[in-house]
């Protein structure tokens, strides 16, 4: 990869963990500040929904392939799949998005 590959990927790895950093720290400063001042402090809900509808902006974009041949759609179809299976078993975040995303490139790869 050259230079500005690397540094697109280091600007959108830092620009998704300021986007979960920055409002924790200001609650956590805030919730600081009210308990110091005998209120009791707690998490607004804008800020306890602000992560799943970030995932699931994300996952909306994600489901539409860049080549929209066949092969990308049953790819996307089959890695869509196996993720809610492996979702619906485990219950977990990071083997359902492993499997599905393993399953696509079988997919793309076996086509």
């Amino acid at each position: 990869m050259d230079m500005s590959m690397w540094l697109a990927l280091v600007s959108i790895a830092i620009g998704t963990y300021l986007l979960r950093l920055v409002p924790y720290l200001w609650m956590k400063r805030r919730l600081a500040k009210r308990q110091t001042e005998d209120g009791v402090g707690s998490m607004p809900t804008w800020l306890t929904i602000l992560g799943p509808t970030m995932i699931a902006a994300m996952f909306g974009t994600s489901l539409v392939p860049t080549q929209p041949d066949t092969v990308s759609w049953l790819a996307t179809g089959i890695g869509i799949l196996v993720t809610f299976g492996v979702w619906t078993r485990t219950r977990s975040m990071g083997l359902p998005i492993l499997f599905g995303v393993v399953a696509f490139g079988v997919v793309t790869l076996a086509f």
